[in-house]
């Protein structure tokens, strides 16, 4: 069983759901302290006159103090509100998939059953994996009971939570490598692997093309099946680089 486990990111790049294609299990990681303004809050999409914005969820100015799972929203429809009014400029640019992706984001508010960042966040990998035809079957951390008292250090979430699963395999994203220590890995027999930094360009319209956008921009410009597409190209490329 190939395992995954993750922070629960808006909307997150392409790399993130190379990842979640990849894998058997996906945990949600929202059992460690909030920081307001990362990937958990926001992502990035086009500006309409040039370069990139940041579309945002405002959350409560006391979810910095506490874990992942209790940040909430300060007001679900003004976020959904703004959100949607930042992306119309995408169809005055004449992004073919325009109108998919605003169902995409209001499916994900409405598919969202409390006012926690962390429901919107998976709603939004779920409603994603399921327009892409990836399977996606999330289970949060909190809510699971094992027994995480091994961890000693940020690197052993990952080991023990495997080993606990009983996971042959953990898969993370390159930027995680400084942090896991192989040998732990090695003696609980589990096999760890990093994906490489996906790099899908396509034509945006009027506008120049920026690196690591949201998966909300991404698809504005390609349709379902193409970036399925590219998705499966990365998996079958690792997989035949092991055989």
């Amino acid at each position: 069983m190939i395992l995954g486990i993750m922070q629960p990111y808006f909307f997150p790049y392409i790399g993130y759901f190379d990842l979640i294609n990849r894998t058997d299990r996906w945990i949600v990681f929202d059992v460690v302290k909030y920081h307001p303004k990362s990937w958990m809050n926001r992502n990035r999409v086009l500006h309409p006159t040039g370069g990139w914005q940041y579309v945002s969820v405002p959350v409560d100015k006391h979810a910095g103090d506490g874990l992942i799972k209790d940040a909430r929203i300060l007001n679900t429809e003004m976020a959904k509100a703004r959100i949607l009014g930042q992306l119309t400029h995408y169809r005055a640019g004449r992004a073919p998939h325009y109108q998919a992706v605003v169902t995409l984001v209001e499916r994900a508010f409405e598919a969202a059953e409390t006012d926690r960042l962390r429901d919107l966040n998976v709603a939004s990998l779920a409603v994603t994996c399921e327009y892409l035809g990836i399977s996606f079957k999330p289970e949060n951390l909190s809510e699971m009971p094992l027994d995480l008292s091994g961890v000693h250090h940020a690197g052993g979430w990952a080991v023990e939570i495997a080993r606990a699963l009983g996971a042959s395999e953990y898969i993370n994203p390159p930027g995680g490598r400084e942090i896991f220590n192989e040998r732990e890995f090695e003696l609980a027999g589990i096999r760890l692997r990093f994906t490489e930094a996906a790099d899908f360009r396509y034509p945006t319209g009027r506008y120049e093309f920026q690196e690591r956008m949201s998966i909300l921009d991404v698809l504005m410009w390609n349709d379902s099946a193409s970036v399925r597409e590219y998705l499966e190209n990365l998996a079958t490329s690792v997989r035949l680089k092991h055989l």
